[in-house]
């Protein structure tokens, strides 16, 4: 369509006889948006985001640090029992469909889409992000965002990689999601369950909120796309993973979900950090998907996480978060909002990042981390290959309060890969190809627990000391570890070292430091070792025997 002069509404006043831009035609050609209604602020400046969100936005303020609030509305966490997928004969064979990747029809998507474009008509202003998932430039996606919050806008403009001026230029997205989070999907529709959607379309390469205005639906959206595509169509393993590399060029990648530490653990100021949730493993070395962070904040201090603390500053973006309303100090301490408090910052703002966000060199040490709240699971396990791929394929941890709606409390939980609720294609392809990177690189395993030892949490036991955390990656980086004496830990079949550098030993076996007794450890490892075989049985059929007698075993006499 040609160029066209017009008088259309700006949000800072009238600016007359503008022609329409590319982005403008795009967005009116394939998604019917109303230019000449709508004001279409492109790759606006973070300094104007503010200023909107400040003006138009219920619950955005300016924190001391610089850092701009917001407020997610009623869902401050993931909804994913209403994700779907939209079935088409290209990926209908591919998805693994259940639980977590509930079908859609096409014709419930068209719905969906057309009330979200309805809903995007009728706002003053809208805006539109553009920018790449992927930092190796063989591999990256284009994305465009297209939304009505402010915040939504800086959110993703910070969690997406930036592009340069020119990369701008004649952007023609591969994927574009339309948030119409503040407007509710119509639950009587055929197929829907509740007023929320958060639908993926391969064929059409769109996604549609709907019904949540939590931001991280956009970004794990993009994640699941790019679960699909690199596997399918490049043969790249994608990991829910952060990744660090050493002054040495050796490359750590720490699996876990939310809360496990994946975003802490990567922030080490001894190690160049290449990205903190998202990577891909490519025959050449790994890469981040994303250009920023998005940290967990319950707890935060600057002694602890100075790297994170630090970030939050201006042009970061805090969500849910508490703070004096006369000084602007934000107090990380008050979950009155939710537990599931966030700060999403360019990648940028840690000192000590990577950039480019990959590395040329394949991983040396693969560390899968778990929050056990029953306090079972020792600190640290080195893993043999059995031992790997069996923890990796059930992916246990306790889920932590807030990551999702209605999680109030450490709940136990198996999500295969570390990352199921995120997968597109059944966790054994991603197993297999992880079990083939592992053994051709030659990698070591290691599975570490973050939560409690020695006591479960119900119990009113503490979770590992970070600084014992820490120090025991210092000792996997350094070698030290795998040189000292090991012992099997009972029931879980998993080496235990005897002794780590700078960490109490009385800590290191659960067993021996359980503090209600050796009949109240057994009944709990016990109930957690059933829980992992019960779970397991699921994936018994695609794995070798060693696999699975790797996994628990509960003694007769027990």
């Amino acid at each position: 369509m040609a160029a066209v002069n017009r008088t259309s509404l700006h949000p800072y006043g009238v600016v007359s006889g503008r022609e329409h831009t590319e982005i403008e035609e795009e967005l009116h050609d394939k998604a019917n948006i109303d230019y000449d209604r709508v004001a279409i602020i492109q790759h606006p400046s973070v300094p104007a985001l503010y200023e909107d969100a400040l003006v138009y936005e219920t619950g955005s303020a300016i924190t001391s640090s610089g850092a701009l609030t917001a407020y997610s509305g009623a869902k401050t966490g993931r909804s994913p029992s209403d994700k779907r997928i939209v079935e088409d004969p290209e990926s209908k064979d591919e998805i693994w469909w259940g639980p977590v990747n509930k079908p859609m029809s096409p014709e419930v998507w068209r719905i969906n889409r057309e009330r979200a474009i309805d809903y995007l008509n009728t706002r003053n202003r809208i805006y539109v992000i553009d920018g790449f998932a992927g930092w190796d430039e063989r591999y990256r996606i284009k994305v465009r965002v297209v939304c009505a919050r402010a915040y939504h806008a800086l959110f993703m403009r910070n969690m997406l990689i930036r592009p340069k001026p020119e990369e701008l230029e004649h952007f023609v997205p591969d994927y574009t999601i339309y948030n119409a989070g503040s407007f509710p999907a119509n639950r009587y529709t055929t197929g829907m369950t509740s007023s929320t959607s958060v639908a993926i379309n391969f064929a059409e390469k769109e996604m549609v909120i709907l019904g949540t205005e939590y931001a991280g639906e956009m970004k794990k959206g993009i994640f699941t796309v790019l679960f699909y595509e690199m596997p399918v169509k490049h043969n790249v393993l994608t990991l829910h993973s952060s990744a660090n590399e050493g002054k040495n060029g050796d490359v750590t990648v720490f699996f876990g979900l939310s809360g496990t530490g994946k975003t802490t653990l990567s922030a080490d100021p001894n190690r160049s950090l290449i990205g903190d949730d998202e990577h891909c493993w490519t025959d050449t070395g790994v890469f981040n998907i994303e250009g920023g962070c998005y940290a967990k904040c319950v707890g935060l201090s600057a002694e602890k996480e100075p790297d994170i603390y630090n970030a939050i500053r201006f042009g970061s973006v805090l969500e849910n978060v508490v703070f004096n309303p006369e000084t602007r100090e934000v107090d990380y301490e008050d979950t009155t909002l939710t537990e599931n408090t966030r700060c999403a910052y360019p990648i940028e703002y840690i000192p000590n990042v990577k950039i480019p966000c990959m590395s040329d060199n394949h991983p040396s040490n693969l560390i899968l981390l778990t929050c056990d709240a029953s306090g079972i699971l020792p600190p640290v396990s080195k893993l043999t290959s059995e031992t790997v791929s069996y923890h990796f394929i059930s992916g246990y941890t306790s889920k932590m309060a807030g990551t999702e709606q209605g999680v109030t409390e450490p709940t136990a939980t198996f999500s295969a890969c570390f990352g199921q609720p995120f997968l597109a294609l059944h966790p054994m392809r991603y197993a297999k190809m992880l079990a083939e990177k592992i053994k051709e690189h030659n990698a070591n395993a290691w599975l570490i627990n973050t939560g409690w030892t020695g006591q479960s949490q119900k119990s009113g036991g503490k979770r590992c000391p970070l600084k014992y955390t820490r120090a025991i990656l210092d000792a996997i980086h350094s070698g030290e570890l795998a040189n000292v004496e090991y012992e099997n830990y009972p029931i879980f079949n998993l080496a235990i070292p005897k002794s780590c550098p700078n960490v109490p030993e009385q800590i290191l076996n659960p067993k021996t430091a359980w503090k209600e007794g050796e009949a109240a450890y057994n009944q709990q490892a016990i109930a957690l070792a059933q829980k992992f075989q019960e779970n397991f049985k699921k994936y018994q059929d695609g794995v070798t025997k060693e696999v699975i007698a790797a996994g628990p075993q509960i003694p007769v006499s027990l």
